[in-house]
């Protein structure tokens, strides 16, 4: 993999995880000062203190003109202070999370290969395909309640289904890398599991 894609950790001005963005565009953002290096102690450099620390902070260096250069796995925006809203995108992944990959009928967790997706009211009796309408349900469940509601199959779900919320680290879902640089800017928000997708 080439190196200046690697994955760099995004902060607004307020320390808070907003993005994952590559090498290429860190060293960018960093030179052209709209954005700091910041180290684990929450330390700020601007790119020609950050070229300094080379051979300093025993990180990974990138060979550039001006010499070598440390790898920066965190950055801060200097004048970015909100959390950019998105869209959270209905897909069937973004259920199972919602779910936690949790029969929504018996309570059962299942590998996502044992879990189906319910349509609460059956498109047959006008269902619509929503965040409102679909949960997350095991086979047996599934097989259970067949084309009929809930009532009607005996079945009782856990909590109504709703279009969950989206939180300011949702975009980082897609980023299975953790350096552990990023330990102490995820450490408050990780709850050991994956938040869904979103779009911009």
């Amino acid at each position: 993999m080439n190196m200046m894609n690697s994955s760099v950790l995004v902060l607004n001005r307020s320390f808070v995880p907003i993005h994952v963005t590559s090498l290429r565009r860190a060293f960018s953002l960093v030179y052209r000062g709209a954005a700091r290096v910041v180290n684990p102690q929450y330390e700020t450099f601007d790119f020609e203190a950050w070229v300094r620390e080379a051979g300093q902070s025993g990180q990974e260096v990138v060979g550039t003109p001006r010499g070598e250069v440390p790898m920066p796995c965190v950055i801060l925006l200097r004048s970015f202070n909100r959390i950019p809203r998105r869209h959270l995108r209905y897909s069937r992944h973004n259920v199972f999370e919602r779910d936690r990959y949790t029969c929504q009928y018996c309570g059962n967790e299942a590998p996502r290969a044992q879990l189906n997706l319910d349509h609460v009211v059956p498109r047959s009796l006008g269902g619509r395909t929503c965040w409102e309408n679909v949960v997350c349900s095991c086979i047996e469940c599934n097989r259970r309640k067949g084309g009929r509601t809930p009532e009607q199959a005996r079945l009782r779900l856990l909590r109504q289904p709703t279009r969950p919320r989206w939180s300011p680290w949702a975009n980082l879902s897609g980023h299975n890398v953790r350096y552990k640089e990023w330990g102490p800017f995820l450490s408050v928000i990780d709850s050991g599991r994956r938040a869904p997708s979103v779009e911009a």
